[in-house]
Formats: structure tokens, C-alpha cells, sequence
């Protein structure tokens, strides 16, 4: 099925790595944005742009055309923004892409609506170009991102909040101590080697334990175990 002809989604000249290239479609208003990111992940091993689009309109057409496998996403877009373009993916049929949200603010207002509708992670778009095809690759792995920036302003915020619960709610009672220790540190932005090391554990057992976590709460990443246990009161900022 073609994109919406008000939208149109545009197939990128990509080049396959050895094995199965990331797929990644860019959605973002800009259109030197779009070129840019497009030449800069094109030129790494292992990672394919498969298209473009200029806006959030005619979405779900586009990923089910182009198959990608992480979606570059920006926050604010005239027509459909990128928080309902990330709720219209996170609805479709079968398993979703990966969505990293691109924003040019550390503390946009956005963040935890987004978080909530499914999206990754988040991606200042100044960020250096590093940052942009290792942010790719660690979502497209599975794991998720957060700018330090932005973690900062997620922890900020939820220490200017006037109530948080003062103990772990009812949510978390299907999970072991040592799963919410490992969640605490997730929390905490540790990766699962700096976990295994903190608690004495093999990475691959941290891995399972985060899988684990992720079933029982049914949560579909990492991002949104931090948010959980923020919103839980398992972590408390500060703390």
C-alpha cells in the first residue's frame, strides 16, 4: 500500500552489511535533518536507511511498506506529532519497531507521554554523530536510551513533584528482591555489566532477571522500567 500522498515516505539508497543491516526510517520536518541523519547512518557498517518521511501523517503505512527496524522520530511536527505517530506504531499488528524520539529540547514536555506510548528513548538532536548510529544500535539490541541530559530532567522532575508513594505499590509484589534490586539500578542507569558488577551476579544472569522483570510487569523495555519504578515508588529521586 502506498503512503499518504499528503505525507509521502521516500525510499533511501541504503548499502546491506554482511548479515541483516539495521533498518531505520526517519521521520522529521526538517529536511536537512532528514538528509543528514540518512547520510551520516548510511555511511556506517551494519545500518541502512530505508526511508524518509516528512511528517507523522501516513505512519503506519510507511512502516509496514518499509519494514524498519528503528525509527528516528521527531517530538514536534506540524500535522501529526511524533507522540501520536508513535501510538499509531505501538497499535499496529505484530511486533513494532524500536522508536527513538529526536528533540531539540533537554527538557521537553513530551518526555514521559512519549515513554508511555512506547517510544525507546530519546535523542537530543545536537547530539554528536557518535551518539545517533550507537543510539541506533543499542535499541535495535534491545536496550534503552536516554540522553544524560534528558535522564537528568526526568529525575528533576519527578523531585518537584509534590507527592510520589512512599513505598513500592502492589504492581511490583510478583518480583523477586533480587529483581527489584535489579531494577533499582536500572533505574539508576546502570548497564547490565555495571549491575552484574555491582551485584556479584554473571551479565547473563542481569540479562535474565531484566527480561524477567519486563514479562511480569509487562513493560516493553527498559526506558519503561525506569519509568515504572519512579512512578511506583521503588526509586525516589534523591535517593
Amino acid at each position: 500500500m502506498p503512503p499518504a500522498p499528503d505525507a509521502p515516505a521516500h525510499d533511501v539508497p541504503g548499502h546491506d552489511a554482511p548479515g541483516r543491516a539495521i533498518r531505520v526510517l526517519i521521520v522529521d520536518d526538517q529536511s536537512m535533518i532528514r538528509a543528514g541523519f540518512a547520510a551520516l547512518l548510511n555511511a556506517h557498517e551494519g545500518i541502512t536507511v530505508v526511508g524518509t518521511t516528512d511528517d507523522g501523517v501516513g505512519i503506519s503505512d510507511a512502516v509496514r511498506r518499509m519494514q524498519p527496524d528503528v525509527v528516528l522520530m521527531d517530538i514536534r511536527m506540524p500535522k501529526v506529532n511524533g507522540l501520536d505517530a508513535t501510538r499509531t506504531i505501538m497499535g499496529m499488528p505484530g511486533t513494532p519497531p524500536k522508536v527513538i524520539m529526536l528533540t531539540t529540547f533537554d527538557a521537553d514536555e513530551y518526555v514521559f507521554s512519549a515513554l508511555r506510548a512506547g517510544a525507546s528513548g530519546f535523542l537530543l538532536k545536537d547530539s554528536p554523530p557518535e551518539e545517533l548510529t550507537q543510539a541506533v544500535r543499542v535499541v535495535a539490541a534491545g536496550e534503552a536510551l536516554l540522553s544524560p541530559k534528558i535522564t537528568r530532567a526526568l529525575i528533576a522532575d519527578y523531585a518537584a513533584r509534590p507527592t510520589l508513594p512512599v513505598s513500592p505499590s502492589a504492581t511490583l509484589s510478583a518480583l523477586t528482591d533480587r529483581e527489584l534490586d535489579v531494577m533499582k539500578l536500572v533505574a539508576a542507569g546502570r548497564s547490565n555489566a555495571e549491575i552484574a558488577t555491582e551485584l556479584h551476579l554473571a551479565e547473563q544472569t542481569v540479562k535474565t532477571h531484566v527480561s524477567r522483570i519486563l514479562n511480569k510487569l509487562d513493560l516493553r523495555d527498559r526506558t519503561q522500567m525506569v519509568v515504572c519504578a519512579y512512578e511506583s515508588g521503588l526509586v525516589r529521586a534523591g535517593r
